[in-house]
């Protein structure tokens, strides 16, 4: 929401809507940077992590927003982004103008190049966004010098973790927050920090770029397994020492907690992050990508809950992120996409819901010249970038820009977005977001429901997920794109994605295609 009329959404406006947060019934509230920045990638490029960028609002909002959300009950998530500063950080400018092997050069990747005069970079590695990661500077005798490291766009050089100045700087920032009364961090990159054969060439680095997209839709498993289970600068053990370091920091205040963005490979890797003496909860990706298939689905929860479980940690569930093609888009399906949400709301360990997800929002349509992701640059344009999942909700149907702002919007709303707006959604029993608000509250108060204890899975005819929770609760999804009879044992329903479309009778639960449904016993 934007209050100031600038056209991107600000932390008065977060402020200004928590009623509508409140009444959707969640917990807490996890926001993307908000640092200064000069938003070359919507402000995971940071400047100075330990300020508010105008564009967003001042430091006094961010402690405002925090006490302001605290007095209705919710917490409150700031990113922190320990991979790479902005290239406008004072440390990288400082560097820029130090010479080859100082001190100010020794906080990010700087390495002379190959080859005649330095002309190649020291690394055949990529750029997650496409390209090198590798950029050549201007030394300042004019002459061209060394390179640095980028593993994103070039504007985001990455921090040499081994050294202790930025160890003891990201200490700070943490400390900076908490004692602002934050209660918590999302990690971004978290698997990134620890480079290990840095000047060592990958085998195949075109291969590894691919499968390193969560969104990517073309890359088969067996790829993934091949590429990502051996990383030169993704998820090496270095990066445990730092956040058993962290983990002192966060420990000493009370009721903080840690989230890690950790995309490995395999999925046992992920709770390496989340031992006792590590961080709080790691995201789950496996949902952002999965199809509405019974066994894929049964086989992913099944293997997190499992994996997790064995370090005492909480599985966590998103169908969304700020990465990712929309649900209803990817499923191409609005009601497989209840029935998978409905699915994924009744596992246990904590929920993680996008912007815009508990309204059905679908990608929103844009024109190449209003495109700002650094992906759909670096790429010239191949890879579109993730610009669609990010436009901004609409508020008011009969309003300008869907009442989010009086400006001009940083990234068009679409036209298709009054099926969406909030304001109809709310009076609307049909809609997704009373679905979405049905759901969290029966989530939130059902004693089967919520973060503790596990599922008991039951047979089931092929294309049906059959698993219970105790106490007394079933759920039952139906993938298939036929109706299915089951026995219900004298169970009700208290809950499905559609209105009137689930039958209970003497023979059992009939449940249309493409159908969710929470019963009690």
């Amino acid at each position: 929401m934007d209050l100031n009329g600038d056209g991107e959404g600000d932390l008065p406006g977060v402020i200004s809507k928590l009623p509508y947060l409140q009444t959707l019934g969640i917990d807490a509230i996890w926001l993307s940077p908000f640092y200064t920045s000069p938003n070359r990638d919507g402000g995971y490029d940071v400047a100075d992590p330990r300020d508010v960028d105008p564009r967003f609002g001042k430091l006094a909002d961010a402690e405002k927003l925090i006490a302001e959300s605290h007095k209705v009950g919710l917490k409150v998530i700031f990113d922190i982004i320990p991979n790479h500063f902005s290239d406008q950080h004072l440390w990288f400018q400082s560097a820029l103008k130090s010479a080859p092997g100082s001190a100010e050069r020794a906080r990010f990747h700087f390495y002379d190049g190959r080859g005649m005069d330095g002309i190649d970079p020291p690394n055949n590695w990529n750029s997650i966004f496409g390209g090198s990661s590798w950029t050549r500077i201007f030394e300042s005798d004019g002459k061209l010098g060394q390179w640095y490291l980028h593993l994103f766009d070039s504007s985001q050089p990455d921090l040499n973790w081994e050294n202790q100045d930025v160890r003891e700087d990201f200490k700070t920032t943490l400390r900076f927050w908490f004692d602002r009364g934050v209660d918590g961090f999302r990690i971004d990159v978290a698997h990134g920090l620890a480079k290990d054969n840095i000047l060592r060439d990958h085998p195949n680095p075109d291969a590894l770029t691919k499968a390193l997209r969560v969104d990517s839709q073309a890359v088969t498993k067996e790829d993934r397994a091949h590429w990502l289970s051996n990383m030169p600068f993704f998820d090496r053990e270095g990066v445990h020492e730092i956040y058993r370091e962290w983990r002192e920091v966060i420990d000493e205040y009370e009721n903080r907690m840690s989230v890690a963005e950790a995309f490995v490979y395999p999925s046992s890797r992920l709770s390496r992050y989340v031992r006792p003496d590590e961080l709080h909860q790691v995201f789950n990706f496996e949902f952002l990508l999965i199809d509405w298939n019974a066994a894929t689905i049964k086989e992913a929860a099944s293997r997190v809950i499992r994996e997790l479980s064995n370090v005492g940690a909480p599985p966590t569930w998103a169908l969304n992120n700020h990465d990712s093609p929309r649900v209803v888009s990817r499923l191409e399906n609005s009601e497989k996409a209840r029935a998978l949400a409905l699915l994924t709301h009744a596992l246990p360990g904590s929920l993680y819901i996008y912007q815009g997800e508990e309204l059905g929002l679908v990608d929103g349509e844009l024109e190449p010249g209003f495109r700002q992701d650094p992906i759909y640059f670096r790429t010239f344009g191949e890879d579109l970038g993730r610009d669609g999942c990010r436009v901004p909700i609409p508020w008011k149907r009969d309003e300008i820009n869907f009442g989010f702002s009086t400006g001009t919007p940083w990234l068009p709303i679409s036209k298709n977005y009054e099926n969406y707006a909030v304001a109809d959604e709310e009076v609307d029993s049909d809609s997704f977001l009373f679905f979405y608000r049905k759901s969290l509250a029966l989530r939130k108060f059902h004693p089967a429901l919520g973060g503790e204890g596990g599922i008991v899975w039951h047979d089931a005819p092929e294309g049906v997920l059959y698993f219970s929770r105790e106490p007394g609760l079933i759920v039952v999804a139906n993938t298939t794109d036929i109706s299915q009879t089951l026995k219900a044992g004298g169970a009700k329903a208290i809950l499905h994605q559609s209105q009137n479309n689930v039958l209970l009778d003497e023979a059992g639960i009939h449940l249309p295609a493409n159908t969710t449904v929470w019963l009690q016993s």
